[in-house]
């Protein structure tokens, strides 16, 4: 068991990612004393200073001397300093999901889940409970809009936690209620075929015994829970919270909420895009299900202001606008560009940066047909989030099988990010938008793009 009463200091390695920076501010909120290292500075780092959060920047092996405990994100190894340090040390080294499952076992805790749409999801849902006086503590798996960590320790009976499925740990967690926004292929290995991860997800739902919301919407996620008492949530006939959309616009969707007795009136998502209205369905449903009254909980939607890199407008330039977006799987990629589409720009220019090799070489045929809404698209290569290169993978693969169905589409195949930008210089006009979607280091390009142009942010 993880011992987390006020006395004790943890040690957090790659305490600057989402996961860990989030599970810091939990663990301050609980008096733990709190210290962790990473890499590089960042911004995040500057926000757990102002939190309490001893940081050092570089790994060494004094960094754990002292701690009662040590827990490290995903990304660092057996071989890492500290963590020898600490083992030598007789010093306790636990995953991040040991820590979160022991957090999680302290409150009545709601997880989201998905293979996409969960931190949009849990950022709403943590908005709205807080909004209208719920007091939620959350982790939520990215950084707000505000610049804030998504995360909040409180008083309050209530957890809501995002719920990663990449390395299977979810089910550790200790959960009450549960949404499930999407079971799509991802995070595949040899050890975890699309079986195995079906199988993940339907053992989740069973967990969440006080109460299950799914997107009916969503194939996999409806198949996930089928043995399981739910409540859906989606666009057709046989879901018990319906959306009809009543209109859009570049920043907002807008449509008609029907229950399981009639209507319960218009919602604004003050997010645009079809994916959104069902991220905000999901969290409306969840949030009445918690008995919050519904006008409060749409209300409360209103003024959510939205998470990082969550089709998140970055700036313009020249007479063009740049949004930039965390897409990196098929459907998110086509749901984004859709979304842009439906935003009256003249042109949809799209740059698109996969992200992993061993998710590229499973997945890069399912991306041919996602870019059809782009006007213009560039591939660039793989980021590789740490994984080695696999032999014959790159991007261009990706490239290939979107112009190999779909002959004469403008498509180019950029593999460095600095080359990128010196051709969106070259291209872009005036009325245009400039959308980057990916999960790794494509979110500087904007920035970068912008200054070549001589705009503002």
């Amino acid at each position: 068991m993880v011992d987390l009463r006020p006395t004790t200091r943890v040690h957090l390695l790659g305490v600057g990612g989402a996961g860990m920076s989030a599970i810091a501010v939990v663990l301050r909120g609980l008096g733990c004393q709190v210290s962790g290292s990473d890499v590089a500075d960042s911004p995040v780092l500057d926000r757990l200073r102002e939190q309490g959060v001893d940081v050092f920047v570089g790994h060494d092996p004094s960094q754990v001397s002292g701690a009662d405990l040590v827990a490290r994100s995903t990304a660092i190894g057996d071989d890492n300093a500290e963590v020898v340090a600490a083992r030598r040390a007789g010093i306790p080294v636990h995953r991040r999901a040991e820590i979160l499952s022991a957090i999680t076992g302290m409150r009545t805790t709601v997880a989201i889940a998905g293979t996409h749409g969960k931190t949009t999801t849990a950022a709403m849902l943590s908005h709205v409970l807080l909004s209208a006086g719920a007091d939620p503590g959350f982790v939520v798996g990215g950084v707000l809009a505000d610049g804030s960590i998504g995360a909040r320790w409180s008083d309050s009976p209530w957890f809501v936690v995002e719920a990663d499925e990449s390395d299977g740990t979810f089910g550790e967690l200790i959960v009450s209620r549960a949404v499930v926004t999407s079971v799509e292929p991802d995070h595949l290995r040899r050890d975890r075929p699309v079986a195995e991860l079906e199988a993940e997800f339907a053992r989740f739902c069973t967990g969440a015994a006080d109460g299950l919301v799914v997107c009916a919407d969503d194939a996999g996620a409806v198949k996930a829970s089928e043995n399981c008492d739910r409540v859906l949530y989606g666009t057709g006939p046989d879901a018990d919270y319906r959306w009809t959309t009543l209109g859009r616009d570049r920043h907002t969707i807008v449509g008609e909420v029907s229950g399981r007795d009639g209507s319960l009136g218009p919602v604004t998502v003050p997010m645009p895009g079809d994916h959104n209205a069902l991220n905000a369905l999901g969290a409306l449903a969840m949030a009445h299900e918690l008995r919050v009254d519904w006008s409060d909980a749409v209300g409360a939607l209103a003024g959510f202001e939205g998470v990082a890199r969550r089709f998140e407008r970055r700036g313009e330039a020249a007479g063009v606008d740049f949004i930039d977006d965390y897409a990196h799987l098929p459907t998110e990629v086509a749901c984004a560009l859709k979304t842009a589409s439906d935003g009256g720009w003249d042109r949809v220019v799209c740059v698109f940066q996969p992200h992993r090799y061993t998710r590229t070489s499973h997945l890069w045929t399912a991306f041919a047909h996602c870019f059809e809404a782009a006007d213009m698209v560039i591939i660039t290569d793989i980021y590789s989030a740490g994984e080695s290169a696999i032999p014959g993978v790159s991007g261009k693969l990706i490239w290939q099988a979107v112009t190999d169905a779909h002959p004469g589409r403008d498509v180019s195949y950029v593999a460095r990010l600095d080359d990128a930008a010196d051709h969106l210089v070259d291209v872009l006009r005036p009325g245009d938008l400039c959308l980057t979607l990916g999960a790794g280091d494509l979110t500087d390009v904007p920035e970068r793009v912008i200054s070549m142009l001589g705009g503002r942010r």
